[in-house]
């Protein structure tokens, strides 16, 4: 299991607009409160980079002992209106302030506005919104409404079909909708009924390449549709197909034209279809959701993190007829709606809209591709991938020669960013995904100081790799 060191080391002193770094890394005071933390957490809250957060302000972190960095990771993509975004703040510290800070399914006016203002600008007609805590609750909560709507049209309507490498939170039943079995081991008896197929992925297939000449969307949808044959699974038994819209670990967008018979597919098979939003929703993509490039409309989606810009708040929203299934007090959750988080969120989705922030985000995709496009064609033998759009990028690091994933290399490119004040949090994915996710207020000189980096991080991790080659080759 790979974790960054906590021993105090001596590196270059940094002072630019955006970055100061002028202590060891991590700073002495630092380590030795890393090292109280994992006396009292259990190993599982440990591995990201040795940074203890102070101030996190727009898009640059600091700690306490002079030391900032432009964060390209948005805490874990949920910054979107910016951290300690002044609205945001100002929202729960008026309300906080005024006297008001839990009413569980008490009605409150903050959460009044809240869900108007969602219902508004979710493009699904006549919705409904719920209220949550968590994404893992948000995709929970779908999958016991599909499963629930599937049963009511025929009592074996309940697979959830669901696809590889996405990510739907850590619960168990989110875990068996996720696709990644290493992650499912501790659940032991694992639900039959939920089923995964390939995400239509341009790296790992070629009938997922859109770039190639060759390509279908019929043929990319009769792959998908040839592996649930293969697994047997009756096209009416399926109460849902649920889907990240911006894959987590990849973030690869499926392509527009599968996404829409897929739609029709489900039409067809009175099948819900779901939009996992957590970490797409409100603007990271470039559109408000990510499913808005397919142009096509889902029956659920669930949404989280960038809601509120830093407040532990989700939400599914759908269709009236899916979401009313649940009478008064059949479907809560203890701080569902919780003011502060609904006064947060509202001032944060305002923040985002009144200021543009949708297309900055798709103005900046533009730079992010040019310059992330330009680091792989530097390095072709070490970043097999590149992929996104707005501000959700993924860089893949693999060996050379191959599509095996070099988990050493992307762990190092982000310990030398970290010590160069360019903050990203630990590789996902199968640990080789380096995601650039700066929350979407950042500038554009930030975000190319940030890129140039990240670019030199790159070539000095891939020039340590090959000087231990040739000391090895040497011995």
């Amino acid at each position: 299991m790979a974790t960054f060191s906590l021993e105090p080391q001596n590196v270059e002193k940094i002072q630019t607009k955006y970055r100061t770094i002028q202590t060891q890394l991590p700073h002495p005071e630092a380590a030795a409160i890393l090292e109280e933390m994992r006396r009292y957490e259990p190993v599982s809250m440990t591995g990201q980079p040795p940074v203890i957060w102070d101030k996190a302000v727009g898009y640059t972190v600091s700690d306490r002992w002079g030391n900032r960095w432009i964060d390209f990771s948005s805490g874990v993509v949920v910054a979107n209106a910016g951290h300690c975004n002044p609205d945001v703040q100002k929202a729960a510290g008026d309300l906080i302030a005024h006297g008001l800070m839990h009413t569980y399914l008490f009605p409150n006016e903050q959460r009044a506005r809240l869900v108007k203002k969602i219902s508004e600008i979710v493009p699904i007609p006549e919705n409904r919104v719920f209220l949550l805590s968590t994404g893992a609750e948000s995709t929970e909560c779908a999958i016991k409404l599909a499963r629930t709507y599937g049963i009511s049209k025929n009592s074996r309507k309940v697979k959830i079909v669901t696809f590889d490498d996405c990510f739907h939170g850590r619960t168990m039943g989110s875990q068996q909708a996720g696709g990644t079995p290493s992650a499912k081991t501790w659940i032991g008896q694992l639900d039959p009924n939920f089923v995964q197929v390939p995400f239509p992925n341009a790296f790992k297939y070629d009938w997922a390449d859109t770039s190639r000449s060759d390509y279908s969307d019929q043929n990319c949808f009769d792959h998908f549709a040839a592996y649930l044959q293969e697994k047997n699974v009756n096209f009416d038994e399926i109460a849902a197909i649920m889907t990240e819209t911006s894959q987590g670990g990849w973030v690869q967008l499926m392509p527009k034209g599968f996404v829409q018979l897929l739609r029709r597919f489900c039409s067809k098979h009175d099948i819900l279809l779901v939009f996992d939003e957590v970490q797409a929703g409100f603007g990271r993509t470039g559109k408000l959701f990510g499913f808005q490039y397919a142009d096509v409309t889902p029956d659920l989606i669930c949404c989280g993190k960038g809601v509120s810009s830093g407040m532990p708040l989700s939400c599914v929203v759908g269709r009236a007829e899916i979401m009313n299934q649940y009478g008064p007090n059949k479907m809560t959750s203890t701080h569902s709606g919780n003011p502060v988080c609904a006064a947060s969120a509202y001032a944060s989705i305002h923040y985002v809209l009144d200021h543009h922030l949708v297309e900055h985000a798709f103005d900046m995709g533009g730079v992010c591709k040019e310059k992330l496009n330009a680091l792989q064609k530097r390095f072709p033998g070490h970043i097999g991938f590149v992929s996104g759009c707005g501000l959700a990028w993924a860089v893949i690091f693999t060996r050379p020669g191959t599509k095996e994933m070099d988990c050493d290399l992307a762990q190092r490119v982000v310990e030398l960013c970290m010590q160069r004040g360019l903050l990203f949090f630990a590789p996902v994915g199968c640990g080789s995904t380096l995601k650039v996710v700066p929350p979407l207020v950042i500038d554009r000189e930030a975000l190319e100081e940030g890129l140039a980096v990240l670019e030199g991080a790159v070539a000095d991790a891939v020039k340590e790799l090959y000087e231990r080659l040739l000391q090895f080759t040497m011995l």
